[in-house]
Order: C-alpha cells, then structure tokens, then sequence
C-alpha cells in the first residue's frame, strides 16, 4: 500500500470516529429537558422567551433520531449555542481563547518530546549508570510535582522575589498596542504577530511571560516521554539486529541513531501526538495560576457556572482534537516503520 492511499483510508476512518463521538455527546443531551436543550440554539441571551418556539423549531420534542439530525445540522452551520460564561457564541469563544492555549503548546510541546527522546535514549544507552539514575530520580521527581505547586513555587521565586517572568500574556502597553488599530493579528498569536509586524519590543514581552507556563508543563509532562523512550530503547538495543550490526563492525553512532532509535520511537510517537492533543485541549491549571486565557480556564469555568452549551461544545472540540491528532500519529507510524502501510 502507497503512503497517497494510506494517507486516504485512515482520513476515511475518521468520517464513523466523527459520527461516534457526535452520537456519545448527543446521547449525553438527552438527559436534559427540551427546554435546557432550547438552550444550546440560542444566540441571544434576550431571547430566552422564545424557548417554545424554538423548541418546535429544533423538534426538541420529536423522535430522537430527527432531534440528532437537527443538532448535526446545527453544528455543521457552526451553531453551538450561547454561552453564558463567554457572553458570545460557543463557537467564536473557543477561536478566541485557543490561540492563548496553542500559543503556550508551541513553547512546550517541542522541547518536552525532543528533550524527553534525547534523555531517554541517554538513560538507556548508558543503562544503570550516574547519567541513567539522575534522568530517572529527576523524571520521577518532576511527574510527582503537582501543577500547581510547582507553578505556584515558580511565580513566588521569579516574579515575587525578582521580579521576572510576570503572569498574563501581555503587559499593560502591549496589550494595549496589539488591541490598537497599529497592530495587524496574523495569527493571534502574540510572539508570531510580533514578529510579523516587526515589533521586538512586543516579542520580548510575549516571550518573557511565556518561560514559567512553559518550565510548569515540560517538568511534570517530560517525565512520560523519558520513561517510554527509556524503555523503548532498551528494548530495541536487545533486538538480534542490534547484536548483527555490532558484529559487523558499525559504530556506536551508528547502532543508536540508525537503528535503535527509530523502531524506539514507535511508542513515543504515540504518546506524543495524545500529549500534544490533551495540551491543546487546554491545561487548565496552569492557565490559571498564570492568568493565560486559553480554553482549558474556559472549559472549568464553563463547568463551574453550568454552562451546558460551552461544555457540549468543549466536548465537541475535545474530540475532533484528539481525532485530527490520532491521524497525525498514524502519518507519522507510516513515515517512521514504512511496513505499517502494509498492514
């Protein structure tokens, strides 16, 4: 099978994964009265005595296959209700809020997977030696960590005690000079938009509120990617090829980065892509602690005030998220073991 009609079949899977999830968050509204589930069509918080009418819009009281085909339709047309705790439409809440969230991913997400593969191949190359006991203590010591605490530590030693690495996203004048008409939002994307626009100034407070978000996430997140990758290695360096290629005559270098390494990371690619999906999905601690706007804060906040659009509307999102990123580590499967197109 070609990567081209690889690429294909699993992009067609993802059409019936859609479907289930849809049908699970469906089934979940189906614990509420037509007249809560009225609700999750309304785009004007005025209009909450129009509930009988749309309710016989919607055929909230029909059969439940039409409600779903109704709801289907809805979502497609990017209707996902009101939300109270946004005061705008589910929809253009979680655009708004994301970048915040995908904006902290882009710092994290790429040191925690290449820093954690580095380490993990360190540690189980140099098997039960200084280098692999201090990678693991370390690892073990950052998962125990609570988000929360360790972010909490990190704001009370820069921020408070020298004043660095301030909380938000941007200070007062740069929030107020990316708001202004001066400032073109490419992207909403406050370091990329700064270069873009050529604003260093912009960039450099962007950057420096971003370092202690990003230290909170790799410390407690790293740990995973270090063990697996650990382990994985120490798997592959068992493997009679390995022992082949040594009696061959090749080269330390050789066996690790050429062989080992690549079968090592079939694991890891798994984890990574999920890793990546649950980030992007919002990290709602950490959002909070640093007063960052993403979509994580949005979807607690939501729950708290019982939000039932946002929520259905977070779950939705969730979902296609983690199914998107799925097919990302299917894509990476096939371009790191080429026999997985053959299966």
């Amino acid at each position: 099978m070609g990567l081209r009609t690889y690429i294909v079949r699993r992009v067609l899977l993802m059409i019936p994964t859609l479907i289930g999830v849809t049908l699970l968050v469906f089934a979940v509204t189906q614990m509420f009265s037509p007249e809560q589930r009225a609700s999750l069509y309304i785009r004007d918080p005025h209009s909450i005595d129009r509930l009988p009418e749309i309710i016989q819009i919607y055929h909230l009281n029909d059969p439940v296959y039409l409600q779903y085909f109704t709801w289907i339709q809805q979502i497609l047309a990017g209707n996902l209700g009101w939300s109270q705790t946004a005061r705008q439409p589910v929809v253009n809440a979680i655009l708004s809020r994301w970048p915040a969230t995908v904006e902290l991913v882009m710092f994290s997400i790429p040191i925690t997977i290449l820093l954690g593969i580095y380490l993990g191949i360190k540690s189980a190359v140099h098997r039960d030696k200084i280098i692999d006991h201090v990678t693991r203590s370390v690892s073990i010591v950052g998962w125990s960590l609570p988000s929360f605490w360790l972010g909490i530590v990190l704001l009370a030693i820069f921020y408070g005690g020298f004043g660095l690495f301030p909380p938000g996203r941007l200070g007062t004048d740069a929030s107020s000079y990316v708001s202004s008409s001066a400032f073109i939002q490419y992207t909403h994307l406050n370091t990329i938009d700064a270069i873009l626009n050529g604003q260093l100034w912009i960039l450099v407070d962007a950057l420096q509120r971003i370092v202690l978000p990003t230290i909170t996430l790799t410390t407690i997140q790293i740990a995973l990617i270090v063990r697996v990758m650990r382990s994985s290695m120490l798997e592959s360096l068992s493997k009679g090829y390995i022992t082949t290629g040594r009696a061959k005559g090749l080269s330390q270098n050789e066996v690790i980065n050429k062989h080992a390494r690549r079968n090592a990371l079939i694991p890891v690619i798994t984890l990574s892509g999920l890793l990546a999906a649950g980030m992007l999905n919002g990290v709602v601690i950490t959002e909070t602690i640093f007063a960052i706007n993403g979509v994580g804060r949005l979807g607690a906040q939501a729950a708290v005030n019982l939000d039932i659009p946002m929520t259905l509307g977070f779950a939705i999102f969730a979902g296609i998220l983690f199914i998107v990123a799925n097919l990302g580590v299917d894509l990476l499967y096939a371009y790191t073991d080429p026999r997985i197109r053959l299966e």
